[in-house]
């Protein structure tokens, strides 16, 4: 894979998740001089004894405090000279002082993130950072060097502090870091490499670790997991949808040009996508058996015999057509899986509106990613050209660090993702239940013998997952906690926001995993039912299908004749009707969870199934099936 190229302006979210898992990159040359013209100006002012804050005075509540020309410290007796200079003593103990997260480790990937979305910034040419110390950061990305970054530790202002610092201690040659999946001290890590620790110079400390790139490594990435996962909730829907049979009206475009929310008429149109090409969608209502348990003699052929169901119909009686006769000059006399009315539930009516308004909280989050990806983040700003009187007006402290527009935008996907996965268990729910499945079997199992449960309990585990993601929807941006002595003293909690979004992405993908895994199951179930009534119909006569139809009158009675010409009716159109089947991207999808999982014919154990089904939601394998169809 060729390099990324980092200018400081032109980062994109596609080119940071390339680089979190893999991908190299490079500094572009043209902005090398000004990264060198800011550090050059600090140097400057530095030797005309100007007071700079992080460069000639401490940090945060010690800002106040003035750097001197020699060390207090080395007056006492018996104090050894130090080698370093006060500058360079204040840049260090900023990084080993700041490094003290606590937690399991971010995962590789994100450590990446944070070290390619640093060197970005930096390359920017307003942070002071010397040409070498950027270069030498970039060698320990592209050398594989993965700094050891614990979760629990940064408030999101001043930016991620503590969590940059573990980045940059490594760079000092402190610290811990996994080379080539091995854990060992920093140094050893850069010496491993045929890397040397550097000497920090004029607020390069500062420059290191004042950002947001914790935060926006994290959001970032959980919004790669997310837009396919909207998709993924799509593709689970339309399945489940086919599943039904239902009704297509909901989604139609001139529907959703009268409301036109970008996310809803795109979810819209993504429904409308997967579902071409179905025969189970919009199906004449009585064309749908209901199931029935199978018996010995449900069937009179021995392959029809092999089916795990039988089928069945209600007859309504002449007598209960009272006002309503046009209806059935439309519709035939038959009651099966589905009822005769015009509606689906919300969860299945509702998907655009649902899926479509998550789908605008993570573009909303996108949009601001995509603005900090290029922004500068850390403080003080570097103005080396500004004509000025006075250096603190081509230095400027000011609060570019502060998480709160990436916190806010995390806050609403973090409320988003429990809708998502909430509307998706009810559709599962409402597949598995008996009084809301349309005339599919309880729990999707046949249960002849009242031994089975089926899908019962996925929806269990469904319901689980569901509750910790509301659980963990608080908004972490509304609770600030003030810092460093009241000098900071309204901090964003986006790092914890944006660990807490990572992380939920994840689970939800575990939900719609179940919902898949349940609809295909049901899928199964729908139209073998529907084609066996077709088969049943094309190889019989009507007295053989009403057998099937229960309310019936008896057979020499004067109402007979007229039931049997309606069941023959229904026969014929079944007969005349091509095989029912599913849209061609849901049977894609179908076909890639069937290659490694089987229909449910007996209880088994479910757990590996389970597992199987959230891999190939979490690797993109069943999404992959349906987008090349």
């Amino acid at each position: 894979m060729k390099p990324i190229r980092l200018d400081g302006r032109s980062l994109t979210r596609a080119q940071l998740v390339d680089v979190a898992y893999g991908a190299h990159v490079e500094l572009a040359a043209e902005q090398l001089p000004a990264v060198a013209r800011a550090a050059e100006f600090l140097a400057e002012q530095v030797g005309r004894e100007e007071p700079i804050y992080g460069v000639s005075t401490g940090f945060g509540s010690n800002a106040d405090r003035l750097l001197g020309n020699h060390r207090l410290r080395e007056e006492l007796p018996g104090t050894p000279k130090s080698g370093e200079t006060l500058h360079e003593e204040l840049q260090r103990n900023l990084i080993v002082t700041h490094a003290v997260c606590v937690g399991e480790p971010f995962a590789p990937e994100v450590v990446r993130a944070m070290l390619c979305i640093r060197i970005n910034t930096l390359m920017r040419g307003h942070s002071g950072i010397r040409v070498e110390t950027l270069q030498a950061l970039t060698a320990m990305l592209n050398a594989g060097i993965v700094p050891v970054v614990p979760q629990l530790g940064s408030v999101g202002a001043s930016g991620d502090l503590a969590p940059l610092s573990h980045l940059a201690i490594v760079l000092l040659g402190g610290g811990e870091a996994f080379f080539q999946g091995e854990l060992v001290p920093g140094a050893e890590a850069l010496r491993r490499a045929g890397l040397a620790p550097i000497t920090l110079s004029y607020k390069e400390g500062l420059a290191l670790n004042n950002g947001t790139a914790q935060m926006l490594a994290c959001g970032v990435l959980a919004l790669a997991k997310l837009e396919d996962l909207l998709d993924t909730a799509d593709l689970a829907a339309a399945m489940t949808i086919d599943a039904f049979a239902g009704r297509l009206g909901a989604f139609a475009e001139e529907v959703h040009a009268l409301r036109p929310h970008p996310g809803q008429v795109r979810s819209a149109a993504n429904l409308r996508a997967l579902l071409e090409g179905s025969t189970l969608a919009d199906i004449p209502y009585h064309l749908v058996p209901r199931f029935r348990t199978w018996q010995p003699g449900s069937w009179d052929t021995p392959a029809a015999q092999t089916l795990r169901f039988d089928i069945g119909w209600d007859w309504v009686p002449l007598t209960q057509r009272h006002g309503r006769e046009k209806f059935y000059t439309r519709f035939r006399p038959f009651r099966g899986g589905k009822k005769h009315q015009p509606q689906d539930s919300y969860s299945l009516r509702c998907i655009p509106q649902v899926h479509g308004a998550v789908r605008d909280a993570v573009a909303q989050a996108a949009r601001v990613f995509e603005i900090e990806l290029n922004a500068l983040t850390d403080n003080p700003i570097v103005f080396p050209d500004a004509r000025k009187a006075h250096v603190e007006e081509q230095v400027i402290s000011a609060g570019h660090f502060h998480g709160m527009p990436l916190a806010l935008a995390m806050s609403y996907v973090k409320a988003a993702i429990p809708v998502l996965a909430s509307i998706s268990e009810r559709r599962l729910n409402k597949l598995v239940d008996p009084a809301t499945n349309d005339g599919l079997p309880a729990f999707l199992i046949g249960n002849e013998d009242s031994t089975e449960s089926g899908h019962m309990i996925v929806q269990y585990t469904a319901a689980a997952i569901v509750n910790d993601l509301a659980s963990r929807a608080h908004p972490a941006s509304v609770y600030s906690i003030p810092t460093s002595a009241n000098a900071e003293d309204h901090v964003s909690m986006g790092a914890n926001e944006a660990r807490h979004v990572l992380a939920m992405a994840e689970d939800l993908g575990k939900v719609l995993a179940l919902e898949l895994y349940t609809a295909a199951q049901a899928l199964d179930l729908r139209r073998d039912m529907i084609n066996a009534a077709r088969d049943l119909a094309d190889r019989a006569d009507a007295r053989a299908l009403a057998a099937k139809v229960q309310g019936g009158p008896l057979a020499g009675t004067l109402e007979y004749d007229a039931f049997l010409d309606e069941v023959e009716g229904l026969r014929a159109e079944l007969a005349a009707a091509d095989e029912f089947q599913p849209g061609r991207a849901i049977a894609a999808a179908h076909a890639a969870i069937r290659a490694a999982i089987p229909f449910l014919d007996r209880d088994r154990a479910l757990d590996g199934e389970v597992a199987m089904a959230v891999q190939l939601v979490r690797d993109g394998t069943v999404l992959a099936a349906a987008r090349g169809a």
